[in-house]
């Protein structure tokens, strides 16, 4: 048995080593790519695999052909609809489902069946009762979230520890006193990291709601550009924009757990044998970008909003409203987004102003 670090079975690697690997590893399947993509007679066809030089170009045409930005913006409006609706609706429906035991029975099997349901399937239905447009996209992507989230929501509850509901009654605690101090705290921040794994799943739906009534989106793009037009070269550079968006917001669910629960890294001790998270000076790093950027974008985003009544900025971009460009119909769930960040940050400075 090899004691090589690279080797040991479930050995940890440090943030340096993590890194490096990470590197070797997308520079070994670039060179894979390549390899099978180069010369003349490449060993897979160009119709099927187009040489990455070759998608890197296409970025270029799709910002200049296909308004690549504003395609963008319009996927990223419909998945943070979807999953506004999907967590307002699974949160207060698990609790429900899983606090009172006449609804864990009347509904807890329903819950596990529905998970079963082949949502590709589905899209006729969502169109037929929403529409083809905005509405029934983003609906039938708060519900492709909705059911994976709402048996985590149940699961979570289940888990909560048994000494913890034992103290609240020792001290005499109500009912709606045990649901706000032990059960909402204790899945809340488990929640956060379970929300943050169905990013993957919002983007894998995303493609099938835009290919319905093309208002722009990145599924839409990969639709005409891709399938209609063979251009495979621009599916492969929308597809490695997906995976960077969806890496940038995985970034950010991690920094919001690290806001919302700083406790869970708190302690570098072991808690029942597993491991507890700890803030590595790279986190600290990206938490001071994470904490410019919110104000940055705060800051455009009360500029933008001010231009779409009072044409403050006609002078640099003409007659156009870039909200409405951008986001379409999907421009409430920015306000949204940006309202609670602001209720937020108010809520924060009032509790620091009064600590």
């Amino acid at each position: 048995m090899t004691n090589n670090w690279l080797f040991t079975l479930r050995g940890n690697l440090s943030r340096q080593q993590s890194l490096i690997l990470s590197f070797c590893g997308v520079l070994f399947l670039l060179g894979i790519w390549i390899l099978l993509t180069s010369g003349e007679n490449p060993i897979m066809a160009k119709s099927s695999l187009p040489h990455p030089w070759k998608v890197f170009t296409a970025f270029g045409e799709l910002y200049r052909d296909n308004e690549l930005i504003m395609n963008m913006t319009r996927s990223v409006g419909l998945n943070i609809g979807g999953y506004i609706k999907a967590i307002a609706y699974a949160i207060p429906i698990g609790f429900l489902i899983g606090l009172v035991p006449l609804f864990r029975g009347a509904f807890q099997k329903v819950v596990d069946a529905i998970r079963f349901l082949p949502l590709t399937a589905l899209t006729i239905i969502f169109i037929i009762w929403f529409g083809i447009y905005t509405e029934a996209k983003i609906n039938f992507l708060a519900f492709g979230i909705f059911i994976y989230l709402l048996p985590i929501v149940i699961q979570r509850i289940d888990e909560v520890d048994e000494v913890y509901l034992k103290t609240v009654y020792t001290l005499g605690a109500n009912y709606w006193q045990t649901i706000r101090s032990v059960y909402l705290p204790a899945v809340i921040s488990k929640l956060s990291d379970d929300i943050r794994i169905l990013t993957a799943i919002s983007w894998t739906y995303i493609i099938v709601a835009e290919t319905s009534a093309d208002q722009g989106g990145l599924g839409s793009l990969i639709f005409r550009t891709g399938q209609r037009m063979g251009r495979i070269d621009k599916t492969f550079a929308c597809l490695i924009l997906i995976l960077i968006i969806g890496i940038f917001q995985d970034k950010i669910f991690s920094y919001l757990d690290r806001k919302f629960f700083p406790y869970k890294y708190q302690v570098k001790s072991t808690y029942e044998g597993k491991d507890l998270k700890l803030i590595s000076e790279f986190d600290v790093v990206i938490d001071f970008i994470f904490s410019v950027l919110i104000w940055v974008f705060m800051g455009g985003y009360l500029l933008l909003l001010i231009n779409e009544f009072y044409p403050i900025l006609s002078s640099v971009i003409g007659n156009v409203k870039p909200l409405t460009y951008l986001f379409g119909d999907t421009q409430w769930t920015i306000h949204v987004l940006f309202i609670s960040i602001l209720v937020y940050h108010i809520y924060n400075f009032i509790y620091n102003k009064k600590s």
